[in-house]
């Protein structure tokens, strides 16, 4: 059947402004993403937490998300996209009314419950109806715009945080800190509801309409695809290793406040929000894996130099080199997802491939913290960076992608 110019032009726009929209509502609900990682251990620490209990901050939510996505990825391929990038966006505004209220150690460990449950339905959806809306010659790229756009959020609600914490107000029966912060997560549940409303508005159903007849093919279980998930599994618990020790490292050793703090992550975050959609455009034109083993390499290198790391300015520099690295790398494993696995059951592909990520997150966390307790403070960035170096081995020596010798 010849193609009509006017049809096609008008399917091309509606998935661009789909993509439009989806990005539009995943920069507001991303506005307290970066503060939220920057404060939960500090939080953590004044109500009493150690290590352990922090890392336990990050391994509940990852829990929440390894039980969800695989059936949250079933569902998807069965009712469409839509419905859930709505309730995503739905959870995450109650996680931020959680978040707000609480007063207690274990209080944050229920809200990070909350947030595992949005991020599940959130996250998933968006992977499978880009996937759904990039050919195989833009999915990089399309995936690189959904993390620009999160980042973008998360710089902006830096700034909305950071003149929350600065400004000198206090609220009657409470003490200055858990003050603003309940007024910071109350103003981020009101961001997070506004993005719902948006999406409510501007997203369309995504998931392809079948032909009468059609006969849905499985994903496809190759050899490539499962070295992937490996991958992911064992990064998703070396990244998670450093997670939660990070912020009381640089507290501990440079002796820095929340402010300078702030100030260190920046050059990272704009890396985020600036390079990811071009270096997308690299792994479309070149292939994935090149992208993924020089971003996984040279985040190996940049771990084993934090612990050696003298001023803020130096943790500034090198951690936005590591940005540099998963930003090059990640729109690149992302659309090799849907290249390897096929079209007929993104959902389900994408359920797995996080699954296996939260899996690893979730006992990264313990992990980092006995290191970090036990062995030395240095040690979980060294392992990180163990980990990363061996994972880019294996995909120079076993990865193949489609259509490459």
């Amino acid at each position: 059947m010849d193609s009509n110019p006017v049809l096609d032009s008008k399917i091309e726009k509606r998935k661009q402004s789909t993509l439009a929209a989806m990005r539009q509502s995943i920069r507001l609900v991303s506005l307290p993403f970066f503060i939220l990682g920057l404060l939960l251990p500090i939080y953590g620490t004044e109500m009493g937490a150690g290590a352990v209990q922090i890392g336990l901050f990050f391994t509940a939510f990852s829990l929440m998300t390894v039980i969800l996505r695989p059936l949250v990825g079933w569902a998807l391929d069965r009712w469409g996209r839509r419905p859930f990038i709505l309730a995503g966006f739905g959870s995450y505004a109650l996680a931020m009314v959680a978040f707000a209220f609480i007063n207690q150690w274990w209080g944050i460990i229920a809200a990070r419950v909350i947030q595992g449950i949005a991020s599940s339905l959130l996250w998933l959806s968006i992977y499978a109806a880009t996937a759904d809306l990039a050919g195989e010659d833009r999915r990089a790229r399309s995936f690189g715009g959904i993390s620009q756009a999160s980042s973008q959020g998360s710089i902006a609600g830096a700034f909305i945080g950071m003149t929350i914490l600065n400004w000198p107000f206090t609220i009657a029966g409470m003490d200055e800190f858990a003050g603003k912060w309940l007024v910071m997560f109350l103003l981020f549940a009101l961001t997070s509801g506004l993005a719902f409303f948006l999406a409510l508005r501007g997203v369309k159903e995504t998931r392809p309409v079948r032909p009468a007849g059609h006969v849905e093919q499985p994903i496809r279980w190759s050899r490539a695809w499962l070295l992937l998930l490996l991958v992911t599994f064992i990064t998703g618990a070396s990244w998670a290793m450093v997670s939660p020790v990070l912020i009381i490292f640089l507290r501990q050793n440079l002796n820095v406040e929340v402010g300078q703090l702030s100030w260190a992550f920046l050059p990272s975050g704009l890396v985020w929000a600036i390079f990811p959609t071009y270096l997308g455009r690299l792994a479309d034109r070149f292939g994935r894996k090149p992208m993924m083993v020089l971003g996984l390499a040279m985040a190996a290198i940049s771990s084993f130099v934090i612990p050696f790391l003298g001023s803020i300015l130096a943790f500034a520099a090198i951690w936005a080199l590591q940005a540099l690295c998963y930003a090059a790398g990640d729109p690149a494993e992302q659309a090799l997802v849907a290249d390897l696995t096929g079209g007929d059951q993104r959902g389900r592909a994408y359920g797995i491939y996080v699954m296996m990520a939260d899996l690893g997150a979730a006992f990264g966390p313990l992990v980092g913290g006995w290191l970090y307790d036990s062995v030395g403070t240095g040690w979980p960035f060294y392992a990180n960076g163990i980990v990363l170096g061996i994972c880019a081995v294996l995909l120079v020596a076993l990865l193949k992608e489609p259509g490459k010798n």
